[in-house]
């Protein structure tokens, strides 16, 4: 696939690698081209873009950004009809402890009001950098799970078979609504990892026999 990364951070650099290793094509930008550039010389089929230059002809757009330079971020990109957005984005407080958004809406909800034309997606969200950036395997032969929740079914099947690319596991977390659910499940591993001790080698996933 062609994939727009927005977002130059740790984020946006785990997206770079392993989207690279999965032998997508990606374009990156972010608010320092230099800072993109740099990363798009570390890896093949990475290229760093101005942000105005970012969406070309991409199957889809990931938002690596805080989330409250996604908006910005987005518009700055240009024309976003039928466009599939992923939003990875979580509504944290300043000391990351707390959600500053819940209950009747979401960080996503959000997004998606302020850029209707775009198919906004929910995914990954639940990931520390560091588990994004070493990829899906974890000790005990476990592998990682990417929940994916949106509204439009053709922008939640490509990013799940984007997810799988990178050897991903993957749950259908329902419609965009469920954003509801999976930020505040961010902020519960947020919370082990940091608050508890637990590092940032953790992710959820659900289990069935």
């Amino acid at each position: 696939m062609k994939i727009t990364v927005i977002g130059t951070g740790n984020m946006g650099s785990g997206f770079a690698k392993q989207l690279s290793k999965a032998g997508h094509t990606v374009r990156v930008a972010g608010r320092d081209l230099a800072k993109a550039k740099a990363l798009a010389e570390q890896y093949p089929n990475v290229t760093a873009y101005a942000a105005s230059e970012a969406l070309g002809d991409s199957d889809a757009v990931i938002i690596a950004t805080a989330y409250d330079d996604a908006v910005p971020a987005l518009r700055g990109l240009g024309d976003l009809t039928g466009k599939v957005v992923i939003d990875i984005t979580n509504p944290l407080s300043a000391d990351y402890m707390s959600l500053t958004i819940g209950h009747s809406s979401s960080a996503a909800e959000e997004i998606a009001h302020a850029v209707p034309q775009a198919h906004i997606v929910k995914a990954f969200n639940t990931l520390f950098a560091q588990v994004l950036a070493d990829g899906p395997e974890f000790a005990d032969n476990h592998r990682g799970t990417v929940f994916v929740a949106a509204d439009h079914e053709r922008a939640k099947q490509t990013t799940v078979a984007l997810a799988q690319s990178m050897g991903w596991n993957t749950t259908d977390a329902g419609g965009l609504i469920n954003a509801r659910y999976l930020e505040p499940l961010a902020g519960f591993n947020i919370y082990l990892g940091y608050g508890a001790g637990m590092g940032t080698s953790i992710a959820p996933v659900w289990l069935s026999k």
